[in-house]
């Protein structure tokens, strides 16, 4: 059973949200006990996220089922031993395959620091993740919002952040990303969890990676 952590930040962050931010005072009651969720380890939360590059949640599912039941547990010395037939076989593209095999690499050889994370910065994790093969800001930006839980992220390349902006606060005009700049100005120190009610009033599932 996957254990689901919840950021300690988060009562704080709301109330802090709700007195500075007239949009955050409307969102943030509609959602109730709803709130931004960790699941699985480092290694898993990567992997899942290159597979579902480009394709459908629904098919990024199926894909993701089928390969996670290749290796006896999902660990980057076991990927590293899959036979590439077995992956293609599960779904995966050559160039996914590549990525994957780069991403176990990175874990098994030490090449990142994974138990430094918790004390390094969020820039520095990120300089550290896009070195890997099919990882770019976006996605290491999601990975510090919902693997490391940290706080303060404002994933600007992230679509439906814009969209729920250009909604929420310009009532449905085109935002560019330093207007979402001033507007996430008072959500500093909680973008992540401004970004994470954004989200919501898009799509009241809440997302998880």
């Amino acid at each position: 059973m996957v254990q689901l952590v919840t950021p300690e930040y988060w009562d704080e962050a709301c109330k802090y949200l709700t007195r500075r931010d007239r949009v955050m005072k409307r969102l943030i009651p509609q959602f109730g006990e709803a709130c931004l969720q960790s699941r699985g380890d480092a290694f898993t939360t990567l992997a899942r996220s290159i597979v579902g590059q480009q394709i459908s949640v629904k098919a990024a599912q199926s894909v993701w089922d089928r390969f996670a039941a290749l290796p006896k547990r999902m660990t980057p010395a076991n990927v590293l031993k899959l036979k590439v037939d077995d992956m293609r076989g599960a779904g995966l593209s050559a160039r996914k395959i590549e990525y994957l095999v780069d991403l176990a690499l990175h874990f098994d050889s030490g090449a990142i620091h994974v138990d430094a994370w918790r004390e390094m910065g969020d820039e520095d994790i990120i300089a550290e993740l896009v070195g890997i093969r099919g990882i770019g800001r976006w996605t290491a930006e999601m990975f510090l919002i919902f693997h490391l839980m940290r706080p303060n992220v404002l994933p600007l390349d992230d679509v439906g952040l814009i969209t729920g902006i250009s909604k929420n606060y310009f009532s449905g005009d085109p935002v560019s990303r330093s207007d979402a700049r001033e507007v996430a100005a008072a959500w500093n120190p909680y973008c992540s969890v401004a970004t994470w009610y954004i989200w919501r009033s898009l799509d009241p599932l809440p997302v998880a990676y």
